[in-house]
């Protein structure tokens, strides 16, 4: 496996398997579809799982309505629907919606919803009066449209699997940036949770990497998308520094944090995410050199307008495509993550 950096992808060998190793091609109920999301990775998991993606026509009215039609019989069908409701969410949230309420009026026998990123995630609960809890209320959309089970990776908010009364699996990016990270031969490695919300993100990665030590970065926020970083809670001098994280939007967290940790002596600052959200101004402030690498998976697509040196993309595709297959022949999804 080949380490590319900027604009390249890095196939991920964590799982060591082998694409149709269990016939996979053989089996005739199951149907993987692509939303416009992210076609690429759909792509590289239909390749995992040894099987074209199906036909299915997707496009745009004049007034700007979506129209999906599905190209093939799924009647009695176990479907898997991949669609990550990135930008622009709401177009990409209501292609899902739709193409789940067209499975659904073809009789398929089961929808399975894959969502790579989940979208509205981070309004969770209700922080001031007079709020909406989005991520509830995307979660009854896709409930009324029609689906019967969730696959997501890596919620904001673990709670979201609650907001469902279908089956919900969830699966991590972490076997894949930790196989990356081992592989690179770190030494003195401090993994660091750049907020105290991310603690126990941080210590099962810390814990994975060898029983690293960890540090916490506390910090006050003041407004949506806006951090004030104080202090590090830890030992990070003469250090590795491993920043971890769900997601990186627009950077300012995560390079506040890399900031702090050059100024308290680490000697080189790593930075890992599995979704790369990257809204402005996150490419400048990723790219202005606190970081070695900054290291995220493809859950979502990255443009090549927001690729930068540092940036290393990891492919997901082998474990949502394990992950799928094991779905499929109710088979455990927990022993991926031992």
């Amino acid at each position: 496996m080949n380490a590319h950096r900027g604009s390249a992808v890095l196939t991920s060998a964590t799982l060591k398997m082998e694409p149709a190793a269990t016939g996979m091609t053989e089996n005739h109920r199951l149907r993987l579809f692509s939303g416009s999301a992210n076609l690429q990775l759909s792509q590289e998991v239909s390749r995992y799982l040894g099987m074209e993606l199906g036909p299915m026509i997707r496009k745009r009215f004049a007034d700007g309505e979506l129209y999906v039609q599905i190209q093939e019989s799924i009647r009695g069908c176990d479907v898997y629907l991949v669609q990550p409701s990135c930008q622009p969410v709401n177009d990409h949230l209501m292609e899902l919606l739709i193409m789940i309420d067209a499975c659904r009026r073809a009789s398929a026998r089961q929808i399975t919803a894959v969502l790579p990123y989940y979208g509205y995630a981070r309004a969770d609960r209700k922080t001031a009066g007079r709020e909406s809890i989005t991520a509830k209320l995307v979660a009854n959309l896709i409930t009324e449209a029609g689906a019967n089970r969730i696959l997501a990776m890596d919620l904001h908010a673990a709670q979201i699997q609650g907001y469902f009364d279908i089956p919900f699996d969830h699966v991590y990016g972490s076997p894949v940036l930790l196989d990356y990270l081992a592989r690179k031969g770190l030494q003195d490695i401090v993994v660091v949770s750049p907020d105290v919300g991310g603690v126990a993100r941080a210590r099962a990665f810390a814990k994975k990497l060898n029983d690293a030590p960890l540090a916490i970065i506390d910090k006050r926020r003041q407004a949506h998308n806006v951090a004030e970083v104080l202090n590090v809670i830890g030992d990070v001098r003469g250090k590795t520094a491993v920043l971890v994280d769900d997601m990186i939007d627009t950077g300012g967290t995560i390079a506040e944090g890399a900031r702090l940790l050059r100024a308290e002596g680490a000697s080189q600052v790593y930075a890992c995410a599995t979704h790369a959200v990257f809204s402005p101004p996150a490419i400048e402030r990723l790219s202005s050199g606190l970081f070695e690498e900054v290291i995220v998976t493809n859950t979502i697509p990255i443009p090549e307008n927001n690729r930068f040196p540092q940036l290393v993309v990891l492919s997901v595709a082998n474990l949502l495509g394990e992950a799928i297959w094991r779905i499929h022949e109710d088979s455990s999804l927990s022993s991926l993550f031992r």
